[in-house]
């Protein structure tokens, strides 16, 4: 069952986890460094509250999007190990880890104290119009998916 990331004590349960986190913390799989790891995160976030820093697609793009990920993405079925990601979620260059830890809590903080009603019939850049139980998915999902990754 997907927890729900709205309800504060959720919040704080994860943020636990990524407080567990050390820069020399090592994967499980994959091949993205702890500092990577939570800038890709962040990106799920960058969407909302920073929509210029990645071009919207092409309503082709999103189509294809919609039709290949959408499922994955907001479905209940936990993500495989070594899934491919979206170009935006590629992270090639080294992150700073404290900087990258504060980011992504202060976004799972702002996101849980707008609330599940802002997100309710809000439109996702990638995904057009979600429920607020499909952004829960979406954000819960993800989060417990990379700190599993990372053994916490």
């Amino acid at each position: 069952m997907i927890k729900n990331i709205f309800d504060k004590a959720v919040t704080e349960e994860v943020i636990g986890r990524i407080n567990k986190l050390n820069s020399d913390s090592k994967p499980l799989w994959g091949k993205m460094a702890v500092g990577q790891m939570l800038a890709h995160c962040s990106v799920s976030y960058e969407y909302i509250f920073e929509p210029t820093k990645y071009p919207k697609p092409n309503p082709v793009l999103k189509f294809i999007i919609k039709l290949m990920a959408k499922d994955t993405v907001v479905g209940d079925k936990p993500y495989p190990k070594n899934l491919r990601t979206g170009p935006d979620f590629v992270m090639k260059d080294d992150k700073d880890f404290y900087f990258e830890k504060q980011r992504l809590i202060d976004f799972i903080n702002n996101t849980q104290q707008l609330g599940e009603a802002h997100f309710d019939n809000k439109e996702s850049q990638s995904f057009g119009v979600l429920s607020k139980q499909q952004w829960n998915t979406m954000f819960y999902k993800h989060l417990d998916h990379h700190l599993s990754q990372f053994g916490v």
